[in-house]
């Protein structure tokens, strides 16, 4: 009984002993600090913002899109160019992401959309994004460097069983280095509350 009582207070000592070193290890281990971009520029009433990692080409779509919602009397046909220009670039600029949960594109979805839309491009175009914590990142990755509207039309829209309307969009665009990535799509925008929010984008030939 004493021998079986010594082989327990062993383990507990043990287990004990190994707790310790994990917490200690968790507690003053350094580890990667997260990456905190800057805001540059906001829209205010619409919520989209701009961060210091934005490529040039987006600074400069963002900076006209800010012109036209500026305006008394919204040129909402420019409104929808610009918006879904915004989306192409962030969503197809990879480079400049931190992992595959980090989904560029979503600030111009649909709030009620969003999740799935996240969901969707983490298990296909970022499945294979490498994350950027520790300089660890081994591959290539796109930028758009310019992007340009081939046509635009008024459209109808259903979302839940509420037609509304939008305008669909037709898109081409390239990269700085050729890795192979769509560079053109469609993407339908749909009018809520004065606001324009993306709501399908698909690839075309």
């Amino acid at each position: 009984m004493r021998k079986r009582f010594r082989v327990m207070l062993r383990i507990i000592l043990v287990l004990i002993v190994l707790i310790s070193i994990v917490l200690v290890a968790y507690l003053f281990v350094p580890r990667e600090a997260e990456t905190v971009y800057k805001e540059i520029d906001k829209i205010e009433k619409y919520g989209y913002i701009l961060e210091d990692r934005d490529s040039e080409l987006m600074q400069d779509t963002f900076s006209k899109l800010k012109d036209v919602l500026a305006k008394d009397e919204i040129d909402y046909n420019l409104y929808a160019e610009y918006l879904s220009e915004l989306f192409i670039i962030d969503l197809f600029t990879l480079e400049n992401k931190n992992n595959k949960y980090d989904v560029g594109g979503k600030d111009y979805v649909l709030p009620e959309a969003e999740e799935n839309f996240e969901l969707n491009v983490e298990d296909t175009l970022y499945k294979y994004l490498e994350s950027k914590d520790g300089n660890s990142r081994g591959g290539e990755y796109p930028q758009v460097t310019n992007i340009s509207l081939t046509s635009i039309e008024e459209t109808k829209y259903s979302y839940n069983k509420e037609e509304s309307d939008g305008y669909k969009l037709i898109l081409e665009w390239d990269y700085d280095k050729d890795l192979d990535y769509p560079n053109k799509g469609e993407v339908i925008v749909m009018l809520k509350d004065e606001h324009l929010y993306v709501v399908s984008y698909k690839g075309v030939e």
